[in-house]
């Protein structure tokens, strides 16, 4: 698990339009930061739209968080993690890029054959998705396919 593709013009806005690859890289590791997934001495670095992450993860699910928290940010196409400490995933994980007209019950129902199983996916992701009511087409979340 090395490089990540994400939809570079499609996110959350974190960068500002004058924001030179320094000021964007302090940003982008300040929002991982804030909600950590589990993390410990992150370093984020931001280079023409490519996220390189360092760090050591205290788990599979916080390594994979971090992933998406940096590639779901608008003006990231990319996120290589190769020097990220993590331990090996045990359970099953599929990524999932929300389109138009989703919503987490019906990922739910997708996924888990029961749209109020739309909490698990929440649970999964909440430092990815601040709200289960506010998604948005071509954010990436992971869905656990067995108990984490």
């Amino acid at each position: 698990m090395g490089l990540f593709d994400f939809a570079k013009g499609i996110g959350k806005k974190i960068f500002g339009s004058n924001d030179d690859d320094e000021k964007a890289s302090e940003k982008l590791k300040k929002h991982i930061e804030e909600d950590n997934p589990g993390i410990k001495n992150l370093d984020v670095k931001v280079e023409d739209g490519v996220a390189t992450i360092k760090g050591e993860a205290e788990s599979p699910g916080a390594f994979e968080k971090a992933i998406l928290m940096a590639g779901n940010a608008l003006g990231i196409g990319e996120v290589k993690a190769d020097e990220v400490d993590a331990p090996e995933q045990a359970i099953e994980v599929k990524y999932y890029e929300i389109v138009k007209g989703d919503s987490l019950w019906k990922i739910a129902e997708k996924f888990y054959g029961n749209g109020s199983k739309y909490t698990r996916i929440f649970e999964a992701n909440r430092e990815v998705i601040k709200d289960p009511d506010l998604i948005f087409p071509g954010q990436k979340i992971r869905i656990p396919m067995d108990d984490e």
